[in-house]
């Protein structure tokens, strides 16, 4: 099983959600559980793209993490 970054940003009041290591992963929500669950989907249905017309699938390589600062 494989573990992608996904980035969540607000944006015009809304969520939206990429994944830095597949271009063109991209989904919205209006709730924070409702763009994770939309993102896993797309995670899932752009790999299965990427097989199906055979091209190759990135491995992830991106990480994420949060810094607090004063």
């Amino acid at each position: 099983m494989s573990r992608y970054a996904v980035v969540i940003e607000l944006a015009n009041g809304n969520l939206s959600a990429y994944v830095p290591d597949l271009p063109g992963c991209v989904c919205t929500g209006r709730t924070e559980e409702e763009v994770w669950a939309n993102i896993a989907e797309a995670i899932c249905l752009h790999l299965e793209s990427l097989r199906q017309h055979g091209e190759p699938v990135p491995p992830p390589s991106a990480t994420a993490d949060v810094v607090k600062v004063a």
